[in-house]
């Protein structure tokens, strides 16, 4: 899987972080980074969480072929 966020909509308000603290973290200077940007599938449900709580919609998950 590929995470995709939209950075004009995201807010950085961290409720992804706190899905999946291993995935995203906001900093200090206030930004959203992607520390993952294609994880592994133990991860799925964590980012599949971020992805329903976002409150902007920000974030997607696009499925890589094998």
């Amino acid at each position: 899987m590929k995470i995709l966020v939209n950075f004009d909509l995201c807010k950085s308000n961290a409720v992804c972080m706190a899905s999946a603290p291993e995935i995203f973290e906001v900093r200090d200077d206030g930004y959203l980074y992607i520390l993952q940007e294609e994880p592994d599938e133990t991860h799925r449900a964590a980012v599949e969480e971020a992805v329903r709580l976002c409150p902007t919609r920000a974030i997607t998950v696009e499925d890589q072929a094998l």
